[in-house]
């Protein structure tokens, strides 16, 4: 994956590659010793399920940043490994 600037993903939508829209990305967690990013942080869309995933606050989901497979105009990732 190419490198890509933290500011250029605030408010993107977040989608499963099988096309279902999962919400609006909302913030990320960085190891910072490593500088690699841990988990997105998503609030999700009213039409999307989240029951299977990981839910802070009851509200927002937590999605590893390993189900990542494509960022351009949506974040796309792969809908079972984003549950944990």
């Amino acid at each position: 994956m190419t490198r890509i600037f933290a500011r250029t993903l605030s408010r993107k939508k977040v989608m499963s590659n099988d096309g279902k829209l999962i919400g609006t990305l909302k913030n990320i967690r960085v190891d910072f010793d490593s500088g690699q990013v841990l988990e997105m942080i998503v609030h999700p869309d009213q039409t999307f399920v989240t029951d299977g995933y990981t839910l802070e606050d009851d509200k927002l989901l937590i999605i590893p940043f390993e189900s990542v497979k494509d960022i351009k105009d949506y974040i796309v990732v792969d809908r079972y490994l984003a549950r944990r």
